[in-house]
């Protein structure tokens, strides 16, 4: 299977949604394609029940990189975390962006749907898409994550 780096991997609840779509249209005139997960409208849903097929898709390598939203979260980024190749980070502003790709080799942004403006989440989601991991220090911290006590 070939993984395109642009290619982008979205999923949101009802409380997501907008600012998925506001993503979504700004980030396809960016030059990425997105897979849209759902859901497809404010109708109130499980969020479960969109991210577990992203994050799935994630665990297994189809997708580099996602972006999961739902009204807090909260939600999204713990069932995302459900996945051992999984490692979502709940971003609220640019630097935890930065820093969750730097240092914890982040694959999966997860945003607050509620709590945070259309700019400052694309701000966030294009500062995520294009920061790299550090390795170095941090690549051993990573590999320790799935590792059971």
């Amino acid at each position: 299977m070939t993984k395109l780096k642009n290619v982008i991997a979205m999923a949101s609840d009802h409380g997501g949604f907008a600012m998925k779509s506001y993503l979504k249209e700004q980030l396809e005139k960016e030059g990425y394609s997105i897979k849209d997960f759902g859901t497809f409208s404010e109708e109130s849903v499980d969020y479960p029940d969109m991210i577990h097929p992203v994050a799935s898709a994630v665990n297994k390598g189809e997708f580099d990189r996602a972006i999961i939203l739902c009204g807090s979260g909260n939600g999204a980024q713990i069932t995302a975390n459900k996945y051992a190749n999984v490692r979502a980070g709940l971003c609220w502003n640019v630097e935890q962006a930065r820093l969750t790709r730097q240092h914890n080799n982040a694959n999966v942004l997860s945003l607050p749907g509620r709590f945070i403006s259309l700019e400052e989440a694309l701000s966030i989601a294009k500062v995520f898409l294009s920061t790299d991991f550090e390795g170095g220090r941090h690549s051993q911290r990573v590999e320790k994550i799935n590792k059971l006590i």
